[in-house]
């Protein structure tokens, strides 16, 4: 970002900001409103993919925790 801009927006007012980013966000939806069907499949896919390793990763923690508490309790026992 260029020295003049970043001046700029160190000297805009919240209102001013908070008008910007609500511009910049009716665009986003605008371009994600415009999308092919493909597009938007090709998203929902890889937000379902997140969710998934998300719960594997959840999983594989509980999984280690188990591990390592019976292991601790199989030592302790000894």
């Amino acid at each position: 970002m260029g020295q003049r801009s970043q001046q700029r927006r160190a000297e805009e007012t919240e209102e001013q900001r908070n008008s910007r980013l609500a511009i910049m966000a009716q665009r986003g939806q605008e371009r994600r409103a415009e999308g092919t069907d493909e597009q938007r499949n090709s998203r929902l896919s890889a937000m379902l993919q997140h969710a998934r390793e998300r719960r594997l990763n959840v999983i594989e923690g509980q999984n280690h925790h188990q591990i390592q508490t019976f292991y601790a309790a199989r030592t302790v026992l000894n």
